[in-house]
């Protein structure tokens, strides 16, 4: 039987998981590993991220909308709905692996809708800069 996901302890074993796999994705992986060069602070502020996403602390401090715009800048407005595909795919199975139950099913949805609002976002940012 697999764990639920209860605490911060169980969300930063899920991130630092989750990670492993991107880190090492041939597809997608260079876009994260180019760009980070502190991966504890990061792992730490995505922790954040998704423990108050899921418990609702307010622990995390950050615009995602904004990185992932200066992400998509930064490799020349390249980054397309296949790498969303990719990166929740690994969340996916990464959540899969290790962890049942509602908080689960509660990340995959909550990955799904946030992918697809970044994706929109970047999409509108570059339609914003072409216009300038």
């Amino acid at each position: 039987m697999k764990k639920q996901i209860e605490n911060r302890d169980d969300v930063s074993f899920l991130v630092h998981q989750f990670y492993d796999k991107i880190r090492a994705d041939k597809e997608i992986g260079f876009y994260f590993n180019e760009l980070i060069s502190d991966w504890d602070l990061h792992l730490e502020k995505l922790t954040d991220f998704w423990e108050t996403n899921l418990f609702g602390v307010r622990k995390y401090k950050g615009n995602p909308h904004a990185v992932h715009n200066e992400v998509d800048a930064h490799f020349d407005e390249k980054i397309t709905a296949n790498e969303f595909g990719i990166w929740l795919n690994h969340w996916f199975q990464t959540i899969d692996e290790y962890f049942e139950g509602e908080n689960a099913e509660t990340l995959k949805r909550r990955a799904r809708k946030m992918s697809t609002f970044l994706f929109m976002s970047m999409f509108q940012h570059r339609q914003k800069e072409s216009e300038i």
